[in-house]
């Protein structure tokens, strides 16, 4: 039994979803002897080199970094033992070879995006909304050979609107992934935490990576489905269509129910302040889009400069 405080923990991540634990560890006083990120890349007009979110906070903090291109690169893994961690916290990284996972006494710890075993895989957020479901939350475990099986630490659950697109599910959720890996940490040094075996059931979904293929709407489908896409792309990528031509993201709607049977795909419009898209039972009612070229807006600001 340790102290939390005292364990030496190595943290993993890369996006703005990851800072928000790492400052939380940081805040609960916890030792981070390292911070392990992505490669510095180049972007933007200038191909300037950008940071990530949490090497910017880890550089702000005063914490050692390392960026590896290579994850069993061998003098990587000789610094990364260097660093003599008792614990590696995992948020938003990489998928890690057994020298890194399972280099530390008291193993990696990786804080998911959903409630595990369902939505294993890259976009647990993003396909929680797209299902339409009614609840999502967060997940600690312990890192093993297949992705996102390890045994569970801690979980906790919170409710998704039905108007929430996946960004604000986000939002929500790093922070209460945040405290929970907080409590995780500290039940791991004083040894209260019992770690549960993620159960195999026939009814599991998954969460694979986003493709353009699943963006495009599909006008066919039910106004819940067309909804329950458009917010579960949305900010990013974006779930699109196309209007006269050209591509038109949609990162807002509502749904409405229509007593006629609309044309799927066909558009209606007062050119002034609304427009919507029929679905195969009724409509989604467009709030925030973006037509290729131009910026995102609401569909008032929209229709005022569109010449239909």
């Amino acid at each position: 039994m340790k102290d939390f405080k005292d364990l030496r923990i190595v943290f993993m991540g890369t996006p703005e979803f990851a800072v928000a634990a790492l400052d939380a560890l940081v805040n609960a006083g916890c030792t981070i002897v390292g911070v392990i990120t992505a490669p510095d890349k180049a972007a933007g007009r200038g191909m300037q080199l950008q940071q990530s979110a949490v090497k910017k906070y880890a550089v702000e903090k005063g914490l050692y970094v390392l960026q590896p291109e290579k994850l069993k690169n061998p003098d990587f893994l000789q610094q990364l033992k260097s660093l003599n961690a008792d614990l590696q916290v995992v948020v938003a990284f990489r998928m890690l070879p057994e020298a890194v996972w399972n280099m530390p006494p008291m193993g990696s710890v990786n804080l998911h995006g959903s409630l595990l075993p369902q939505y294993r895989g890259a976009a647990p957020i993003n396909w929680a909304v797209i299902n339409g479901e009614k609840e999502t939350g967060v997940t600690t475990f312990k890192l093993k050979h297949e992705i996102d099986t390890g045994d569970i630490l801690l979980q906790q659950s919170f409710p998704i609107g039905e108007n929430e697109t996946a960004g604000e599910v986000h939002d929500k959720m790093k922070e209460i992934g945040a405290r929970l890996l907080v409590k995780t940490v500290q039940g791991l040094a004083d040894e209260s935490l019992k770690e549960t075996p993620q159960l195999q059931t026939s009814d599991l979904k998954h969460a694979p990576k986003l493709f353009t293929d699943t963006c495009r709407i599909d006008f066919s489908r039910s106004t819940e489905e067309v909804h329950n896409l458009i917010r579960g792309l949305s900010p990013f990528p974006g779930a699109f269509t196309t209007l006269h031509g050209k591509t038109l993201k949609i990162y807002r709607t509502e749904k409405q129910s229509w007593p006629v049977k609309p044309v799927a795909g066909s558009y209606d419009t007062d050119k002034k302040t609304f427009l919507k898209f029929a679905c195969n039972d009724g409509y989604v009612l467009v709030k925030e889009l973006q037509l290729e070229g131009k910026k995102k807006m609401n569909v008032e600001d929209f229709l005022r400069g569109y010449h239909f």
